[in-house]
């Protein structure tokens, strides 16, 4: 395990303690000597991981569109920023680059990308740990949706069990590096189809 990619909001949120979990995490990465991947903005929480990133020694690569670039939101002093042409090469570029992923507090965009991933571990399109922050207990709601889904046979107990939860960044990146993902299964038979 090399790379992390976190997804998070270009906002700081409501609460102090959303950027002081994007501080930790991004501490937390360059202690642990993993390369931050993140959507390259020098903005809310994204900047603040960044930032917290750089500050403890780490290396942090940005992926950002053509279009965010040219409105002035990319941080130009991370190690590598890497320019695409649309919001869907970045998240492939940043699936390409990641060892796994980490999902802080976001808006749509956040959850887009955190579903995307989630969606591909599903299909068997990557084996890579998949973790959420849940900072002042952003994801709460989240959760019981996800425990909803289950109840209602839309998600298996083995595919709500890929994603990694816990609220302080330490813990989670040490379940990064033992993460063994489930087996892939399907809910109807071959008979079925």
């Amino acid at each position: 395990m090399k790379r992390i990619s976190v997804f998070c909001g270009s906002s700081t949120g409501a609460s102090p303690l959303y950027s002081e979990s994007a501080k930790q995490l991004g501490t937390q990465l360059a202690k642990e000597g993993l390369t931050l991947v993140y959507g390259g903005s020098k903005v809310g929480i994204m900047g603040v991981v960044a930032n917290a990133a750089l500050q403890a020694g780490g290396e942090v690569i940005g992926v950002i569109p053509k279009m965010l670039m040219e409105r002035e939101i990319a941080h130009t002093g991370i190690s590598e920023l890497i320019v695409v042409n649309t919001m869907h090469e970045r998240k492939a570029k940043m699936e390409e680059l990641s060892d796994g992923f980490v999902v802080l507090p976001g808006g749509p965009g956040t959850m887009e990308e955190f579903f995307e991933v989630y969606t591909w571990a599903q299909l068997g399109e990557h084996r890579k740990p998949i973790g959420i922050l849940n900072s002042n207990h952003y994801y709460d709601k989240l959760l019981t949706f996800f425990d909803h889904m289950v109840q209602e046979q839309f998600l298996k107990p083995e595919y709500q069990s890929m994603i990694i939860v816990k609220e302080d960044p330490k813990p989670l990146i040490e379940k990064f590096f033992t993460y063994d993902p489930p087996p892939l299964t399907k809910w109807i038979t071959r008979q079925q189809t």
